[in-house]
């Protein structure tokens, strides 16, 4: 009686086949879950080297063309921060906040000129 109750087999009988169609692809798949789950790729050192050079590239092509301010924004936005927040924690005002956003929401802004002014002459 003791083997009935000891459950030693239960992951086996319970398992979940890589060669066979998962139940969520619907019975019209031709896709295993081996497929579908992420390989060794993933982890492979030469990725994550390679991934991390692009990103250290993106960050140090952002830091040049945006601002503090615009570099710092949508960090603290992205985090929940409200505009009021953002605004005391970087000593500026909401609109200056708003407007950050607003820049980057477009995808432009006005290019720097040397001592940080825009084309328009005003500071930021």
């Amino acid at each position: 009686m003791k083997t009935a109750t000891r459950n030693k087999h239960t992951p086996l009988n319970q398992y979940v086949s890589f060669s066979q169609t998962p139940a969520a692809a619907g019975p019209d798949s031709d896709t295993t879950l081996e497929e579908v789950l992420p390989g060794p790729s993933v982890r492979d050192p030469a990725n994550q080297v390679i991934a991390g050079e692009e990103l250290e590239s993106l960050v140090a092509c952002l830091t040049s063309v945006l601002s503090e301010l615009e570099s710092r924004v949508p960090s603290l936005y992205l985090d929940g921060h409200s505009y009021e927040v953002i605004g005391e924690r970087l000593e500026c005002d909401t609109k200056t906040v708003d407007n950050a956003l607003q820049r980057q929401a477009q995808g432009g802004h006005p290019p720097r000129l040397a001592g940080g002014e825009g084309l328009s002459g005003a500071g930021r």
